[in-house]
């Protein structure tokens, strides 16, 4: 029996930034997915994605993991930082790129 929940676990500590989104950062494939690629990019970090598109119940799944409604949905060390309006709001105020480059920075380290 698959174990969603531990599999998006497991994707949510893989990497220090990942982003569950529909599509692709290429080809996103909603307006809220296209936003939240647009400020992570704006920040010159490297994160992950995981196109919820691709896989229905890693899609509800991560709604139930994170307790979050909707996608996208970004985690940070593991950590939900929340969807697509935080992570603008964030982006705009000047916090999110410290925030990614210190988790990808500690990652380097450790």
């Amino acid at each position: 029996m698959r174990d969603v929940q531990k599999e998006i676990d497991e994707l949510v500590h893989s990497k220090p930034v990942v982003l569950f989104m529909k599509g692709t950062p290429a080809m996103p494939m909603c307006g809220f997915s296209a936003r939240t690629v647009e400020a992570l990019k704006a920040c010159g970090v490297a994160f992950s994605t995981v196109n919820v598109l691709q896989d229905p119940d890693i899609r509800e799944g991560v709604k139930q993991y994170g307790q979050w409604p909707t996608v996208p949905q970004l985690y940070v060390k593991g950590e939900l930082v929340g969807g697509c309006d935080i992570t603008v709001d964030l982006y705009q105020n000047g916090q999110l790129e410290p925030m990614l480059k210190a988790a990808v920075a500690e990652t380097t380290a450790a």
